[in-house]
């Protein structure tokens, strides 16, 4: 027994230290632990799961080497019996298992684990529940699929229980479970949300732990982005205007999955990006947008810009409340080509409404930005084509409608290459003939003499707008 023990120990204390891992497994473990699982003595069998565990923990290669070993079936089969320690340890070698592939996940609940993990669920030990939600997140988080057989097993209501019990640890692991299997539909969140979840989740948000608002804004934002009426729910249980205070947090990803809440909610419908609005919803998020950096500026960048394409008010709403030039910053100061892309698709949204729009836009100097974007060779396409859309249609067409708007394009005019200098020519041959000041404007700033070096094809579209704009000169002026 001694011998046995000590064995287990020792395996399970080399198991802890990646330098062990591959002399462990060249030296055949897997199969000299299994039979300690149906060893007499409780200690025994234990030590060799949280062997296992730890081992399976460590890479997938070993973790199919355990389900190929049969070793779940056997280390499931006594689970009801066994006393709190040896359910923990079981639940660890499920979720060190779960968590590398939906396949071995899969397996997982092949081996009729998840009844198992339920009679866990309902264990009065926190602990043990605790690692059973940790093995249900894992196994849920894979898929829809996966995430409906853990829904089918009961946990969803066990889990609710969870978030209610006063130990923080098992809050945290609770409501990251629900999140995982929220995410993956509306039928899914729906189950979450008859559970009663939201109005228990709802009263977190205010909890000083970080980790436990991360996990429960993580599950109200997978409920949110499903459909309207998930995301009424979610807005129903009143957690506005509290979720604002968390885009203040000392916390980072308390940020951004309180920015991630927001967004979810408001790329539904205008009625509810108004309720946001109505609420200092934006002012919050444009804060936030101007006091962190990287991935979580994003959700914040993103709901500007959904707010913004929604309605002309809306989207005058961001304006007002000053948000240009937070996303303008981000076009700078962002060295990630989805940010910038990101931003540039909302400031596109900001300006495509009216001239008024788009004057705002213009006059924050965003355009040269977007210039210097399309013709940096290392951005991405994905990244041109935002910004190349933003300086070519609507906005552009909207901000050359009237002169005193004319000399924030001046430097697209001196520096943009040919596709996007032949739209810049097309609007300044529509403003020209109209406007006396725009005219005077023209020549002063070294705009008629650009004119006059393009080499453009006889006969061609671009021909006609120069000429268009020449005849607006007397002969000797375009001379």
């Amino acid at each position: 027994q001694r011998a046995r023990s000590q064995f287990a120990q020792a395996v399970a204390n080399l198991a802890a230290r990646p330098q062990s891992i591959d002399t462990l497994r060249s030296a055949g473990v897997v199969r000299l632990l299994r039979p300690l699982l149906l060893d007499v003595i409780p200690s025994v069998r234990q030590t060799a799961a949280l062997a296992l565990g730890r081992l399976a923990d460590y890479d997938m290669e070993l973790a199919e080497a355990i389900v190929k070993a049969g070793i779940l079936p056997q280390l499931i089969c006594s689970l009801p019996e066994e006393n709190r320690y040896y359910k923990k340890a079981a639940a660890f070698v499920l979720r060190a298992i779960a968590k590398h592939s939906p396949q071995l996940a899969h397996a997982v609940v092949q081996c009729e684990a998840l009844k198992m993990l339920v009679i866990c669920l309902e264990d009065f030990d926190p602990g043990v529940k605790e690692g059973a939600s940790w093995a249900l997140g894992y196994i849920a988080r894979h898929s829809a699929e996966l995430s409906q057989a853990v829904v089918d097993a009961g946990t969803v209501p066990l889990l609710v229980l969870c978030i209610q019990e006063p130990e923080i640890a098992l809050k945290r692991i609770a409501a990251s479970t629900l999140s995982d299997i929220s995410k993956h539909s509306p039928e899914l969140a729906q189950t979450v949300v008859d559970a009663g979840a939201i109005a228990h989740l709802a009263k977190m948000i205010l909890n000083p732990d970080a980790k436990l608002k991360r996990q429960v804004l993580s599950a109200l934002s997978q409920i949110a982005k499903h459909s309207v009426d998930l995301a009424e729910l979610v807005v129903e249980a009143e957690i506005f205007p509290v979720v604002f205070t968390c885009l203040k947090d000392s916390d980072e990803y308390v940020k951004k999955n309180g920015a991630t809440l927001i967004r979810e909610i408001v790329k539904h419908t205008p009625e509810l990006s108004q309720f946001i609005v109505n609420s200092g919803g934006i002012a919050a998020v444009i804060d936030c947008i101007g006091s962190c950096k990287g991935t979580v500026r994003l959700p914040g960048i993103m709901t500007l810009g959904y707010v913004a394409a929604h309605s002309e008010n809306l989207s005058m709403a961001v304006i007002v409340s000053k948000g240009i030039s937070p996303l303008s910053a981000c076009l700078i100061e962002e060295h990630e080509d989805h940010i910038k892309a990101a931003a540039a698709w909302a400031l596109g949204q900001i300006g495509r409404h009216t001239v008024e729009h788009a004057r705002h836009v213009a006059v924050a100097n965003v355009l040269p930005t977007l210039l210097d974007i399309f013709m940096d060779t290392s951005s991405s396409e994905d990244l041109k084509i935002k910004a190349s859309r933003f300086v070519t249609k609507k906005a552009l067409k909207n901000i050359l409608q009237k002169c005193t708007y004319l000399a924030a394009l001046e430097p697209l005019l001196h520096d943009a290459p040919p596709n996007i200098l032949k739209h810049v020519i097309a609007q300044y041959s529509k403003v020209l003939p109209h406007d006396s000041k725009a005219r005077r404007l023209f020549v002063t700033t070294g705009g008629l003499k650009k004119v006059q070096e393009i080499k453009a094809e006889p006969g061609s579209l671009l021909q006609e707008y120069i000429n268009t704009i020449n005849n607006c000169y007397p002969e000797e002026i375009v001379r």
